[in-house]
């Protein structure tokens, strides 16, 4: 399982940085426009400060993530 980022092109979707055979399922997950979810101020705050901590976090590869997530079963 691989996870891949794109962009919509005259209807399709082209990926970056990564190709995937003829036939292979995906599942694509779109980003809304306009946000669906309305937070107070006081917890879109909270969010954000910790969506930039977590940027400054160390990340680990999808192969890894999907390696531990097989572990756990």
């Amino acid at each position: 399982m691989q996870l891949a980022t794109g962009t919509v092109v005259e209807g399709k979707i082209v990926l970056s940085g990564v190709t995937l055979p003829e036939g292979a399922i995906v599942t694509v997950l779109a980003q809304d426009a306009q946000p669906s979810v309305k937070l107070p101020a006081h917890l879109q705050a909270d969010l954000e400060d910790a969506l930039a901590e977590a940027d400054l976090e160390e990340g680990i590869s999808a192969d890894e993530l999907f390696a531990k997530l097989k572990q756990r079963g």
